[in-house]
């Protein structure tokens, strides 16, 4: 431990990171900490959130905005992928930490940091996925990660850390205190914790911090037009958007009319099962839109073929392996896929359904002279019958090979 004496920390200014500065300067004699804090969209006070690290023990404070770095290198390939982790999580979580962990390693250089740290507990997935990146982008670096090492137990042990250690707590003069631990960002926000680590327990109204209840969303649809280019939404309604204003705009409209919500019990990858509450209004929108052109777009055997591709890439950010070969190898086959995803595509939202409502590009697949049910003349339906004698032969050769096989036993 003596030979650490300068630290970077992934800070969000809750209590945990809060309390770990003092930890860390206490346990590192001499050392040096520097707190970190990324804006990916989150409504926090980050001026506060700087005051509070300063006041907690830090030697230096930054805070970056990555909020349009975020949706562009991390969520459009994800999007573009069509990556769900089990049929259900839209990885809000699993692609945010990746890009903290690269900002973590540019500061660490930087600074001439001698270790990086981070406040995940050693029973989540983040604690993968924050050192996994730095062992990728600066396996010189080492990693402290308090949660598995330190005696504090529980929230009130950190709070009376805290109280010993002059670290700031707010506290809430009114009202209980929201019970469950979250993660935000502008692509999601999730909850986890108290009453919903009992899977039987239906999520109370309270949780939805982002997404009206469905049931309490208008009486009326909502239509939008959403265009992308080359896989990436660029417009809404027609307009021309800048990224973070798109992303923020679909999850006004989005949370709105009940879009996005997802109560999932997960895989972790650490071996047990956990429940989680996810609000993803403006994602489930361009995942929604995003597959409705890619069946418009792409032939049959490039859409199936990346179907399985995609629950691979999933799988691999959700793991924390976004800098691996494999990840970077299968982002290189999805962008060729993407040249001809370009469109239009119209949805009607309306109390937690997303509707299509029609879709169409220049690059569609689709020809309605092929397909027509009425007379054509591109089309000779007796060609059919030579396809299906050719494909089906494996099944007649087999076929008859079991009734020469059934004819020498009798």
């Amino acid at each position: 431990m003596n030979d650490i004496k300068k630290i970077v920390l992934a800070y969000s200014g809750g209590l945990d990171t809060s309390v770990i500065i003092p930890w860390l300067k206490e346990n590192y004699k001499g050392c040096e900490v520097i707190a970190a804090c990324a804006d990916l969209g989150q409504p926090d006070d980050f001026k506060a959130i700087e005051e509070k690290a300063y006041k907690s023990g830090a030697s230096k404070v930054y805070v970056m905005d990555v909020k349009k770095e975020f949706l562009e290198d991390y969520v459009w390939p994800v999007v573009k992928a069509g990556c769900v982790y089990e049929g259900k999580y839209l990885l809000g979580t699993s692609f945010a930490r990746p890009l903290i962990s690269k900002k973590l390693v540019e500061i660490a250089k930087k600074e001439n940091a001698d270790a990086i740290a981070h406040g995940a507990t050693g029973k989540g997935n983040d604690q993968v996925r924050f050192e996994l990146t730095v062992k990728a982008l600066a396996p010189e670096i080492k990693l402290i990660a308090p949660w598995r090492m330190w005696s504090i137990k529980s929230r009130e042990d950190a709070l009376e850390f805290a109280a010993a250690h002059n670290v700031p707590i707010a506290h809430k003069t009114e009202g209980e205190p929201y019970p469950y631990s979250m993660d935000w960002n502008i692509w999601h926000l999730s909850h986890e914790g108290a009453d919903l680590e009992n899977p039987a327990n239906a999520p109370k109204d309270m949780v939805y911090m982002v997404t009206t209840p469905p049931e309490k969303a208008p009486d009326m649809p909502v239509k939008i037009e959403l265009t992308f280019e080359q896989g990436i939404p660029v417009a809404l309604n027609g307009q021309k958007m800048e990224t973070v204003a798109l992303m923020e705009t679909l999850n006004k409209i989005g949370a709105e009319n009940g879009i996005g919500i997802v109560d999932l019990v997960e895989n972790r990858l650490v071996g047990m099962k956990s429940r989680g509450i996810y609000e993803n209004p403006g994602g489930a929108i361009i995942m929604y839109a995003h597959r409705e052109l890619e069946y418009l777009c792409l032939d049959r055997a490039t859409l199936h073929y990346k179907e399985l591709v995609a629950n691979k890439y999933a799988e691999l950010v959700y793991d924390g392996m976004w800098f691996s070969p494999l990840r970077e190898a299968l982002a290189a086959f999805v962008d060729e896929t993407q040249k001809t995803v370009t469109g239009t595509v119209n949805l009607k939202l309306y109390k937690g359904n997303i509707i299509s409502a029609g879709s169409q590009s220049p690059y569609s697949l689709y020809s309605e002279e092929f397909v027509t049910f009425g007379e054509d003349e591109v089309y000779n339906q007796k060609d059919a019958e030579g396809f299906i004698n050719l494909f089906g032969l494996p099944l007649k050769m087999r076929a008859m090979m079991k009734q020469h096989v059934e004819k020498a036993e009798k």
